[in-house]
């Protein structure tokens, strides 16, 4: 009999390479929030796979960038701390953008040292002619050492399952990390508080998707009723206008869509009570950041 295999897995690339969309492709559900905004990903996300043959805990985590906040040290510094100690490194690099200097970045202040295996997932290639997808793949392969380089499209599913089998395939003999049944690590009120900020990036723009962050300030459930109060924290009062919109119509957009993923994703009916607050600086702000968990 084979034995079972368990390890943890970082997936890591500078921001917008896809590396949410690609995890939860990987553990075959939605465990990470995505939008089109750079810095989507705030914290370090673990998706949880669990067949009768392995358990493989994928962490997400922010776009690895030169901060210029005290927020972006932070996400940088998550990324530090997901690398250690783990059995697989996966870069995630954006074929349609072009692989460049900040992916080689990546790979040297991330990758290079890493103790476990290294892969490079060239994702997106869905974007791009057959021909042109050659060139990327050369363009990653000149990074560093990878143990693997896949071409993949996480939007289509192109690549993923030969990514995912490589992955499995080098993790250690050893018993799973999280009971069977378990999907992710995020706590109740992170992942509604995630799933609220990822309504508000689809709907905003601008400046307002970097200043946004949500707060769930209470949580009470029975029978019949999941009831939650959020505050949706922005650090201008021009951007507390922009999400509120007029007569408050973009506000309650924000709300139906969170309410509707909520409850069917747990079952169960939803109250979800938003109001807006102006935090001003926030991402500049050590002890706001202390306060929100960052």
């Amino acid at each position: 009999m084979t034995a079972f295999r368990s390890g943890v897995v970082a997936v890591v690339g500078r921001p917008n390479t896809g590396k949410s969309t690609l995890v939860n492709a990987l553990v075959g559900r939605k465990v990470s929030i995505v939008s089109d905004k750079p810095q989507t990903t705030r914290r370090n996300v673990r998706g949880v796979l669990t067949n009768d043959e392995y358990q493989v805990v994928f962490t997400d985590t922010p776009g690895f960038h030169k901060p210029r906040t005290a927020l972006g040290q932070r996400l940088n510094d998550a990324v530090g701390a997901s690398v250690d100690g783990v059995d697989a490194v996966v870069q995630v690099v954006d074929a349609s953008a072009g692989v460049g200097r900040g992916d080689a970045f990546v790979f040297a202040q991330k990758v290079a040292a890493a103790s476990g295996r290294t892969f490079c997932a060239v994702n997106k290639i869905d974007r791009l002619s057959h021909h042109a997808v050659v060139p990327q793949l050369a363009a990653a392969a000149e990074l560093g050492d990878f143990d693997e380089i896949v071409p993949a499209s996480a939007l289509t599913g192109q690549g993923v399952a030969e990514l995912r089998d490589l992955i499995a395939a080098v993790m250690p003999e050893g018993e799973p990390l999280f009971p069977p049944g378990e999907f992710s690590d995020q706590p109740l009120e992170t992942w509604i508080s995630e799933i609220v900020r990822e309504k508000a990036l689809a709907i905003t723009r601008e400046e307002v998707p970097h200043s946004v962050a949500v707060v769930v300030d209470d949580l009470e459930r029975d029978d019949r009723l999941l009831r939650i109060e959020a505050t949706v924290l922005v650090e201008r009062d021009s951007q507390r206008g922009i999400l509120i919109g007029r007569g408050g119509a973009t506000l309650k957009d924000v709300g139906t869509r969170a309410r509707e993923e909520i409850e069917a994703v747990l079952g169960t009916k939803v109250f979800l009570g938003l109001r807006v607050k102006v935090q001003k600086d926030w991402q500049r702000d050590p002890r706001a950041l202390d306060r929100l968990g960052f």
